[in-house]
Parts: structure tokens; sequence; C-alpha cells
């Protein structure tokens, strides 16, 4: 794995820890190469240096980058910095392609120790500025398949444009059952549709909850060239104002997309649920639906705010029944608390764009009482998929979420007894210890840094044959059955239920054999942290097991792809959207403290960047890895997680997705005069206090902060660490770099995480270097 300052790392097979390679030993070397090295050292920190001694397969991934012709020579300069040479193009090699355009690279000759890597220009992209640029770039660079196959776009035009007579044999008419779909303002495909209405569940009162679910299955048959190229996908990818989507649009957006005023086919959980939330009884089948309105999050939200509203009496015939959604809603959000689910709310943020693809405006998502009775009736379908493939012990692909693993744990203590948190957390820890820890300190002003911290010592969530429930949300055992349209994992627990409604067992299309098979699944289950639970529940792993085991594996690392795709065009647009801001001043909340400086994240435009240590005044700074902050040698300033701070663009780094910040003047006079802020307040400093003495804690206000976390990420790995910040007007030295550390350019906060609440859950960052 290279690194845009010039070194690298290897990443053992074996999920060891990675192997730094210096600038020198990556120059016969690129960026995903498979080596062979030895380790000729350690720092003194233990960790290992090497040296690559055999190469044993050159990467065929394409590279992008600008076209550039200087001094008689035409290069490509890697849009990718991790590759750290421009790549020669011969004369003649250039193509259609001309001086500053963005172009794919296909090497013809490897780089060596004394020459540069070769290649020729395999496809032109267009220009820097062309609108959705920044697309075609993330998908290239991260092998996100964008085309279908002649075979697969042949399957789709041959399908139906409506639902034929043949295709209702054997299914419910719910036709005259309202179900509606609530999605947001700009969705163009609608996977799910719900319904709701009073049923009597025993003796007591309770719901009958409808959720049907588009039926891809009946359309997209096992091992057939468009399911071929859904698995190779596995999941669509959403970036702003445009999709890849999963499956052609003839079917996304069309013959299986519940749209208003048509029949569709789906699968249909039909649920009782008591006053209390729980599910009595529930029912798999395959039916016929029409959607008989097609409702946003808005306007639901509006009506149940207000029903006599203009609103409300447009679709009057349709309020008693969301009134009836709401009402199971709150029986199973109250069914949510008991059982201890954590829940951290995190703020999302949206990009709203103009015609042209430039950003107008970054925004908060704002969460409403119907995006929260979708998401709860939407976990009840999942819950009821996963016990009932459970209940016939058949394999599937459970959605997994692990308990934190100890090394985060501790680091979680460490930091709560820093800040003053009494509660403490058990080795074994139950989801109910983190909700009441962020249930006790809701009220504190400093409840969002605690609440990120909790959400930082979260695992990833990851698809897996072998059910371990889901930490989480506090499930015994949880899948994806709602969203067969854009995740294949989803496809597939439909097949199964299929296969078990009739009597049968599902098969997937490909099994691999078992030997070497065996190897890389052990392998890669170690690298993505699998615990000893899950390998002890591997047992001896059957032929069919390791097929489910594969497709579990890559639907996992498939949505790790899109979410870092969709990242990566993020970063490209905001990184243009703060180049016309160079030089304005800005507030910001400090949302991540490393050795080498705070990441900070605008409080009016929702952006994020990097403050170096070497602009936070003349002094030498520790880092505290327990207290999460940076804290002045000298005159005792510190910074830590939510530190307000004011801030100005200085730089900005479109290639490498980065944003640089300096603080202020006035921030810095604060700093050398002993005066910091943390979590939003000024801190009061010892007289004399030269930081080393005993600090006294900051005055806050009691506030009321609304809980929010921000990432799955590590937020560094050493702790004391010294680092010197550079006087105003001097050479900008790393601090880091004399100690060893090797600051890293992207922020520990990017990657963030959503696997307490399902879908997704993504990569950890921060600390040492590593990617």
């Amino acid at each position: 794995m290279g690194h845009r300052d010039g070194h690298g790392f290897v990443v053992r097979d074996d999920g060891q820890p990675d192997i730094y390679l210096p600038p020198n030993e990556m120059r016969a070397v690129l960026h995903r190469d498979r080596v062979r090295v030895r380790v000729v050292r350690h720092d003194r920190r233990g960790r290992p240096e090497g040296r690559v001694t055999e190469i044993l397969q050159r990467s065929d991934a394409p590279i992008i980058g600008r076209l550039l012709f200087e001094h008689g020579v035409w290069l490509v300069a890697p849009e990718d910095k991790r590759y750290g040479q421009d790549v020669l193009i011969p004369k003649g090699a250039t193509g259609a392609a001309q001086s500053g355009q963005v172009v794919v690279v296909e090497l013809t000759e490897p780089p060596a120790l004394y020459g540069q890597p070769v290649g020729r220009v395999k496809e032109v992209l267009g220009d820097i500025d062309d609108p959705g640029m920044e697309i075609e770039i993330a998908v290239r660079k991260y092998g996100v398949p964008h085309q279908f196959s002649e075979a697969a776009m042949a399957e789709a035009r041959a399908l139906p444009d409506k639902v034929r007579a043949v295709d209702r044999r054997g299914r419910i008419d719910l036709t005259d059952v309202p179900l509606v779909t609530i999605d947001g303002e700009d969705a163009r495909d609608f996977d799910d549709a719900v319904y709701c209405e009073p049923a009597r569940v025993g003796r007591g009162k309770g719901w009958r909850l409808l959720v049907a679910i588009a039926d891809v299955s009946h359309y997209v048959r096992n091992g057939s060239p468009l399911d071929v190229d859904a698995y190779d996908r596995a999941t669509s990818v959403y970036f702003p104002r445009r999709v890849i989507p999963m499956l052609p649009e003839k079917l996304s957006n069309g013959l299986c997309s519940l749209n208003p005023g048509v029949d569709r086919l789906c699968m249909v959980c039909d649920m009782l649920i008591d006053a209390k939330g729980q599910v009595q009884a529930y029912q798999f089948y395959p039916a016929v639906m029409h959607s008989h309105q097609r409702f946003t999050y808005t306007e639901v939200a509006a009506i149940l705010q207000n029903t006599r509203g203009p609103l409300a009496q447009r679709h009057a015939a349709l309020v008693p029944h969301l009134l009836h959604l709401h009402d199971v809603y709150r029986a199973l959000l109250a069914a949510r608390e008991a059982r201890g689910a954590v829940d951290l709310e995190t703020v999302e943020t949206q990009i709203v764009c103009d015609e042209a693809g430039r950003i107008e405006r970054i925004e908060p998502r704002t969460r409403t009482e119907a995006h929260r009775l979708i998401e709860e009736a939407m976990l009840a379908a999942n819950v009821c998929a996963a016990e009932f493939i459970a209940a016939h012990h058949h394999p599937a692909l459970y959605r997994v979420h692990e308990r934190p693993a100890p090394d985060k744990l501790e680091v979680l203590r460490e930091y709560l007894k820093a800040v003053g948190v009494t509660a403490t957390l058990p080795d074994m820890p139950s989801p109910r210890d983190f909700q009441a820890i962020a249930k006790a300190t809701a009220e504190r002003p400093d409840a969002p840094q605690i609440h990120q911290m909790l959400l930082r010592s979260m695992q990833q969530a990851m698809y897996s044959p072998h059910n371990v429930g889901h930490f989480g949300l506090a499930f015994d055992a949880y899948t994806h059955f709602t969203s067969p349209i854009r995740r294949y994992p989803d496809l597939l627990v439909h097949r199964v239920i299929k296969a078990l409604l009739k009597d049968e067992r599902y098969h997937l299309p490909m099994l691999p054999t078992p030997g070497e098979a065996q190897a890389k699944l052990t392998k890669r289950l170690q690298e993505r942290g699998a615990s000893d639970a899950m390998q002890r529940t591997r047992g001896r792993p059957t032929n069919e097991v390791l097929g489910w085991e594969a497709a579990g594996l890559h639907c996992s690392a498939n949505e790790r792809r899109a979410d870092e795709a969709s990242r990566d065009v993020e970063a490209w647009l905001k990184c243009k959207y703060m180049r016309e801001r160079l030089g304005e001043e800005f507030t910001g909340t400090v949302t991540a403290v490393t050795s080498f400086g705070l990441f900070v994240t605008l409080d009016a435009l929702y952006v994020e960047g990097l403050v170096h240590i070497t602009e936070l005044g003349g002094e030498y700074f520790r880092y505290d890895e327990r207290r999460q902050e940076l804290r002045g040698e000298r005159t005792g300033a510190r910074f830590t997680l939510g530190s307000k701070v004011t801030v100005q663009v200085s730089r900005v780094d479109l290639d490498g997705r980065r944003i640089d910040f300096r603080l202020v003047r006035d921030a810095q006079m604060a700093v050398s005069e002993g005066r910091a802020v943390v979590a939003g307040e000024p801190a009061e400093f010892d007289e004399g206090d030269d930081g080393r003495g005993p600090v006294r804690r900051a005055r806050r206000t009691e506030r009321s902060t609304r809980a929010a976390g921000d990432g799955a990420s590590d937020s560094g790995k050493r702790g004391g660490k010294k680092a010197r910040a550079a006087a105003p007007g001097r050479a900008a030295v790393p601090a880091t770099a004399r100690s060893g550390a090797k600051p890293r350019a992207a922020s520990p906060t990017g990657a963030q995480s959503a696997s307490v609440l399902g879908p997704s859950a993504r990569g950890r960052r921060g600390g040492r270097p590593r990617r």
C-alpha cells in the first residue's frame, strides 16, 4: 500500500502488523503489487521495517491521471497519490488524448530501481473541470463496475414491461391493500412499501404490519448474466447527482421498483405486533401489490404533525393508515429501548449541487419521525427474516456486528475515566452498558465527543453465514431482507426464503474448492478482525459453507469499496468548493485529535480540514491518547475533542483530497497566553503553570446537547508523544517526523460508521499512517 509521501506499507497475508517500506524500497514497486519482504529492523516502538526481496505479482489495475507534456516528454501524473511515480508515455501511445486531459493508463513496463514505469493511454475521460469528472475518476480508481455486460443488457431488454398474468400464479393478491412507499425526495427506486392496521394479538390490542419488498429474485435468476453482474457489483453506489446501480435501469427504476399506480411483484413479511412492540407471529409469502401513494419523508412528517392540514386533507383516505404506522412505530421504539439497543445519533450531511455539478451548499440531513418509522418497520422485517432462516438451519448471509474489541474497549475506558465519566464497562459489555453511558452523559456539554468515542469503539458490521448476532441493535439474529434492488445479500436472502417456503434448499451458483479457498477465507477473516466466536462457529466448513463465506466477504468488501468511492467524490467536491474560499476565516469544532495535529469541521459549511501541529504555536505539544488532547508543555494550552477554534483556509490540494487550515492570529495568541478552548468553553489555568503542573477543569455551562457519533476510526495509537510546533515565521517541519511518526493526510473522521444502525459500516482510520 503506497503512501502519498513516498513510503509504503506491506499488508501481510497472516494479518500481522503492516511492514513499513522506506521511499527507496518503493522505487521498483507500485501500490497494489504483491511482494515478498524481509524485515531488516524495528523502530523504537517495535514496528517492523522491511526490504523487498521479490515481486510476486504486478497489479493489473489501471492508473488514472492527467496527461502532461513536459520538456519534450509525455507523462501521466497519477490522480491517486499512493502511486508514487509518474508514468512515462512513449510518443504515439497517447492516442487521441491532449495535454491536461484526464486519462486511463495501462502499464506496458513496470518500474525498476532506476527507471520509471511506462504505459499507454487506454481511455480518455475528458478535461479535469468537466461536470461529473470526479465520479468518472472514482469508479475507475476504486474498480467499481460501471458498465453492464452485453449479455446482462440483452436479458434485461427481453424482460416484460409490466406484470403478466403468468407472473401472478401462486401469489397472494394484495392490490386492494393500501400499501404506500415512503422515501426521500430524490429517490428513484422503491424497494419497500408498508401498511398497518389495528389487530387483536392474543387477549390484547396490537397491530398487523405488512412490509412488502420488491421481488427482484423473480426476474434475476440464479446464475444468469444479470445475476453475475449484480454479484460483481454487490451494491449500488450513490454519488451526488448520480447512482451506479446494481441492476439495469429497466429493473431498478422500472419493473422491480414499487412505483405508484402500477402492479408489482413483491415478497411480504406479514407481522402481528403486540402493544409492547414484540412480534408475536409472522409469515412470508409472495404477492402482487399496487402502491397507492408515493410519499416522501417530509410529507409523512407533516401529516403526522398536523392531521387536519391541507396535505392531510389531500390524502384523507390514507391518513388513518399512517397514524396506525406511527402507533406501531412507537411500540417498536419502546421495545428497542427495553432491549438496550445502542442509539447514537450521527450528524449526516448531504451535498446539494447545481446543474453543472458544483456544490451549492452542504446541509445536515434532518431525521424526522417518518425516517424512524420506516427504519423500525424495516428492522422488524429483517429480524423476522433472520429468525425464519435460522429456525430452518439453512445457510444464508446474516448481518453480524460483533462486540467491541478488547483494545478498543481499553482506549474507551481510559478516555471515559479521563473526562470524569464514572460508569464502568465490563470485559464483556452488553449494548445496554453502552446505551446507559449515552443516556447518563446526554446532558453534558461534551456529550457529542463522548458519544463519538462510544461509536469509534464499535466494530464494523459485515456479512457472514455465521450468526453471532448484532451487538449495536441488540438482536440475536439479524439479516438484510428489505433492499434487494440495491444490495445483493438481500437478493440472496429472498432466494433462501423462497426455497424454504417450497421445502427446498437454495444453492449458490458457484462453490469454491475447499483447499486454497479455505486458507484464503481464514486469512481474510483474520484481516477483517473476525472474533474468536466467529472463528469457533466455523468448525469444519463444508464446501457449501465456504461458498457462503466467500459471498459474505465479497459483499462486505464491495460495500466498503462503494463507501470509499462515495467519500472520495464528496472529498473532491468539497475541495473544489473550498478552493474558492482560500484565505477566508471560519469557526469550527475539533472533531479528531492526533499526534500530528487537529482535524476541524467548519460549523457553517460542514467541511473538515487539518490544522497541522506546526500551526499551533512555538512550543512542544504532548499528545494524550487517554484524554484525546494535545497539550502545550510550556503554557498548558490544550486542544481536545469539541474545542471551538477559528481557522483560516490556507491550502487546498484537489489531487490529495486535502484541506489545510491554520489557526487565526487571535487563536494563536490565546495559545501563547495560556488560553485554549475545551468543549466549547474557555479553559482556566493555574497562574505560573508551565504545562507540567495540574490544570484546573474547564468551566462548563449546563446545556442539553444532541448525541452525535462520528466514525469507527481509531483516533491514534500513541500516548504521551511529544511534538514541537514551529514558531511563526520558522520553517514548518512536521514534529512527528523527528520522533519516527509518519503523519497521514487523511482525516480520522473521514470514515464514519453506521454499523450500529445496520446497512453500512465504515473503515478504521487514524493514528499511525496505514494507507
